[in-house]
């Protein structure tokens, strides 16, 4: 009988703990997830360039990204997984460079 309330009890607790929002680790890896859906989505030939709004809009964050590429000119590439981007001024709009990973970025 004591397991059996202790059960209830812990099925309870679980469905209550499932309501709340997501722990910051799983935010943060939704958010890597979403930013490489929308890069990969916007860098259909390997490499593009893409105004920054178009991207914000669409819901990426340029805060989160998971390691960096410095070319030899000194340009910083941000990679969401295998999907990087730059930013990059342009006239009047800032821009990205989306780029995929590529064997001679390692």
């Amino acid at each position: 009988m004591f397991f059996n309330c202790l059960q209830k009890f812990n099925e309870l607790l679980y469905k209550q703990n499932k309501k709340k929002e997501p722990p910051l680790f799983k935010a943060i890896d939704n958010q890597l997830k979403n930013n490489r859906r929308i890069l990969k989505t916007f860098n259909k030939a390997g490499k593009s360039i893409v105004r920054k709004s178009d991207l914000l809009k669409e819901g990426f964050n340029p805060k989160y990204f998971t390691h960096y590429w410095k070319a030899q000119n000194g340009n910083l590439y941000l990679f969401c997984y295998e999907y990087g981007f730059m930013e990059k001024k342009e006239e009047r709009a800032i821009k990205y460079v989306l780029v995929k990973w590529q064997k001679y970025m390692e």
